[in-house]
C-alpha cells in the first residue's frame, strides 16, 4: 500500500460481509420462512445480494424481486419469523473470511482499539460474537436496533465512536458495501474497503482497498509499533 496520510487508534468494522461470511445462515432463515409460505426457496447467492440494510429491508427488496406480497402485515411477520428462525443457529454455517480472526488478533494486539456498527440487529449481533469467540475483543457493538437510526444514517456510526470516546480523525471504518462507505462519507471518516463480500463493487481509491485486515498495520500511530 502507498504511505499512509494519517493514523488512527481505533477501527470500527460492518460485521456481515466484512468480517464474517454469514450469507448462508442468513439464507437458511429466509429459506425456513419461505418455506413455511409455501414459496420456492432462494440459492445462497440471491439472498446474499439484499444484505447490507437490515433483514427487514432485505426481506422486503428480496420479496419484491421475486414479485411475492411485500405490504406492511406480510414484512412484519417474516421479520418476526426470520428472527425466530435465525436465532435458533445463528451461526452455524458462519465462517470467517480468509485471515480475518488471526488479522483481527494482530491488530487487536497492536494496540488498535476496535469497534463493529453493523445493521444486523443488536442481541443477534452480540450472540454471534460469542458464539464466534471473539466478542472481547470490541470496545462498543451497536447493532441496527440499539440506535434510533441505523445505516446509513451517520449517527449509528458516531455512536459507536462516541461510546469508545474516540476523538475526531482518530478512526476509521471499515466495510464492504456502498452503503457503509456513504456511512463514512456522512460522518467524515476515513472508509476501507475490504476485497472480499461486496468490496469488489465499491468504488474508492486505490489506497483505501484493503487486500487484508493486516493491510491497516501501517496506520498504526508511531507509539503502537511493535
Amino acid at each position: 500500500m502507498t504511505k499512509p496520510l494519517a493514523a488512527y487508534g481505533a477501527l470500527i468494522f460492518d460485521l456481515d460481509g466484512t468480517l464474517i461470511d454469514s450469507a448462508p445462515d442468513i439464507a437458511a432463515a429466509v429459506n425456513a420462512y419461505l418455506r413455511s409460505r409455501g414459496w420456492p426457496e432462494q440459492e445462497t447467492a440471491f439472498v446474499e445480494r439484499f444484505i447490507g440494510n437490515g433483514p427487514r429491508r432485505l426481506l422486503f427488496d428480496m420479496l419484491v424481486e421475486l414479485g411475492l406480497p411485500s405490504d406492511d402485515d406480510t414484512i412484519r411477520a417474516a421479520h418476526e419469523a426470520y428472527l425466530a428462525h435465525y436465532g435458533e443457529a445463528p451461526a452455524r454455517l458462519t465462517k470467517f473470511y480468509s485471515h480475518v480472526r488471526e488479522d483481527l488478533s494482530a491488530l487487536k494486539r497492536a494496540g488498535f482499539r476496535l469497534g463493529i456498527c453493523t445493521n444486523k440487529p443488536h442481541a443477534l449481533t452480540l450472540r454471534i460474537l460469542d458464539l464466534l469467540g471473539i466478542a472481547p475483543w470490541f470496545d462498543a457493538v451497536l447493532g441496527a436496533d440499539a440506535v434510533p437510526a441505523c445505516k446509513p444514517d451517520p449517527g449509528h456510526l458516531l455512536a459507536v465512536a462516541q461510546r469508545m470516546r474516540l476523538a475526531d480523525g482518530d478512526w476509521a471504518y471499515v466495510g464492504d458495501t456502498a452503503v457503509d462507505q456513504a456511512t463514512a462519507v456522512a460522518a467524515n471518516a476515513p472508509f476501507f474497503v475490504v476485497p472480499w463480500g461486496g468490496g469488489e463493487l465499491v468504488a474508492t481509491a486505490p489506497e483505501r482497498r484493503l487486500t487484508r485486515l493486516l493491510d491497516l498495520m501501517a496506520y498504526r500511530p508511531v507509539q503502537q509499533a511493535i
